[in-house]
């Protein structure tokens, strides 16, 4: 018999039942009845009961030992009987009476407990995620991800996609956020960066002949972290494609995230084909670049109706308002507790109508409605009896955001929210160029490497506040999976679109210089996108947090909490680096 096991702990059955066995694992349970011992013993297949007799060496050897302790027991495989399986364990069937136990690895009292959730804090965890992970929920979601990452290969594989890997040591690249710098200890004063994506790299490939590339790549950012967004870390499915148009990429990642979420996301509906949605569009509709198609409702821009009017709250200010159908048996608690709501997303106050029989409106700002007003409202929003209208004003950005989470939390209590579905979308047409509000210079809205529509006659002709490029954004449940392009192959075109956001031809030439050779010596059309591995891992486990998807990650500080990173380093290593440390001074 093998040294540690015959068998893991979750896979013993009734057709066991007879024969001598040998497990090993960790001590994950242990109950006291009347001097008999039943403990669970657990491993990465499942949880198996044993059983030890009074007055046997196995029950005296297992009393004492403390969870999660990891121990190697001999015994045989005995039927619990009809009354007394379990039928939510796959071994419910059995359990093994133990003759003989050895401890392989003795442990300390533990922290917080492994076989339930107790509120620990996430602090806490980070410092023991070794322990954290031996968690089935934990455990699970690790699981979720390899599983994941296995599929999304396969099936890129399967497209006629070449795994390439590209360098982590590279050069700073303008992505938007703040690079991690690596020192060179050869070259005295430089420093490589580790890379925000591989972005030009990919790229490059394209331009190098290998027509369909992706990687489940490393990125690195300086960045503070999100519900939704690691610090430091995080992994992608790269993917570049040649000689395309933004729709052959899109038709290659739907596929890919419908199989994907059809296959691990239990039994919820993926919407198919996924809608495209115009950026400006879905700005005055949903108030985000990232809308949870899940809340059925749709916003509405009424600034218009309300130029000029004598209501002071909407006097001058952008206006969007909410319709809301069918809730004429909503109590006044529902309209006050949305008015809360909004007040928490940084509103003064949430003004609202009821529509009555015939037309007439009631509530608190009825009584500053034209009859014209109320005409209009009605047309254009499709009012009928027991419609509620909500109505948020400020200047644009502020009023959309707070009315793109007022329109989510309505659909919630109105019961037009969509459960158990993935709604994908792609957000398309974004504004090549957008204005600083504090400077007024003309900046790039979004990747500066993307392909404005109409190419450089756009560049030369239009506003450039007018020009919008193909690139687009892959949402899903109000959670931006990923941007993607079709990037910018043509030298002239990129020099005039940098050129417009501040940039002269040395700057390019210079922060640039590889990527503008390549481009020089035949490049073709080509495009991807990179969707977010952590991201989607965090959807499919329905986990509110993505560190909860990841085996080690930051805290919300950026720290590494079992590992003690970020460490300073001694002085003689800091030489070697031509490094001289400037500590900020304390206030």
């Amino acid at each position: 018999m093998h040294r540690y096991r015959s068998h893991t702990c979750g896979e013993l059955r009734a057709s066991d039942v007879g024969g001598d066995v040998r497990l090993s694992g960790w001590l994950h349970n242990r109950r006291d009845l009347g001097g008999i011992l039943f403990i669970d013993l657990r491993d990465h297949y499942g949880v198996v009961q044993l059983v030890a007799r009074p007055g046997t060496a196995a029950n005296e050897a297992l009393a004492h030992l403390t969870k999660e302790t990891v121990v190697r027991v001999d015994g045989k495989v005995v039927s619990r009987g009809a009354d007394n399986v379990n039928p939510e364990l796959p071994t419910g069937e059995i359990e093994i009476e133990v003759a003989d136990v050895e401890v392989l690895g003795a442990a300390e009292q533990i922290p917080f407990t492994i076989n339930a959730e107790d509120g620990v804090g996430e602090e806490r965890r980070l410092e023991y995620r070794f322990l954290d992970l031996r968690r089935e929920r934990m455990h699970r979601n690790i699981m979720l991800r390899t599983a994941v990452v296995t599929a999304i290969r396969q099936k890129m594989t399967a497209l006629g996609f070449n795994e390439l890997t590209t360098p982590i040591l590279s050069a700073t690249s303008p992505e938007g956020a703040r690079d991690f710098l690596v020192p060179s200890r050869l070259h005295p004063g430089t420093f490589y960066a580790l890379p925000q994506a591989p972005q030009q790299f990919k790229q490059l490939l394209m331009m190098a002949g290998f027509d369909r590339y992706f990687q489940i790549a490393p990125c690195f950012r300086d960045e503070d972290a999100r519900a939704d967004r690691s610090p430091g870390e995080f992994y992608q499915l790269d993917m570049e494609m040649s000689f395309v148009e933004q729709e052959d990429v899109f038709a290659v990642i739907e596929k890919v995230m419908t199989e994907l979420f059809e296959e691990f996301g239990n039994g919820r509906h993926v919407t198919s084909p996924f809608p495209r949605v115009p950026y400006r569009e879905a700005m005055v509709k949903y108030g985000s670049d990232k809308p949870d198609l899940r809340a059925e409702l749709e916003l509405s821009d009424v600034t218009d109706v309300f130029a000029g009017s004598e209501f002071k709250a909407f006097a001058g200010k952008h206006v969007r308002a909410l319709p809301v159908p069918a809730v004429q048996d909503q109590p006044r608690k529902f309209f006050d507790a949305l008015g809360d709501f909004a007040v928490e997303q940084g509103a003064k106050g949430l003004a609202w109508v009821r529509v009555g029989e015939g037309g007439a409106l009631t509530g608190p700002i009825a009584k500053f409605l034209t009859e014209e007003n109320v005409g209009v409202l009605t047309e254009r929003l499709g009012l009928a009896a027991g419609h509620a209208v909500f109505f948020g004003a400020g200047d644009t950005d502020e009023v959309s955001k707070i009315m793109g989470a007022v329109r989510v939390e309505a659909a919630k209590r109105a019961g037009r929210f969509a459960e158990d579905v993935y709604r994908f979308c792609w957000i398309v047409d974004f504004p090549m160029f957008e204005k600083d509000e504090e400077t007024g210079a003309i900046e790039f809205s979004h990747n500066p490497f993307s392909m404005p529509q109409g190419g450089i006659e756009a560049l030369e002709n239009k506003d450039p506040l007018d020009v919008l490029a193909y690139q687009y954004d892959i949402v899903c449940n109000g959670v931006e999976l990923s941007s993607g392009a079709i990037r910018n192959h043509e030298p002239e075109v990129m020099f005039k679109a940098f050129g417009i956001a501040g940039y002269s031809k040395d700057d390019v030439e210079r922060e640039f210089g590889g990527m503008l050779r390549a481009f020089r010596f035949g490049a073709p059309p080509h495009g991807g996108i990179a969707p977010g591995i952590d991201r989607i891992v965090m959807l499919l486990a329905d986990e509110p947090n993505i560190r909860e998807t990841i085996a080690f990650p930051l805290n919300g500080n950026a720290q590494d909490l079992l590992m003690g990173a970020p460490s300073e380093v001694d002085e003689a290593r800091l030489r070697e680096l031509h490094i001289e440390l400037r500590k900020p001074q304390p206030k």
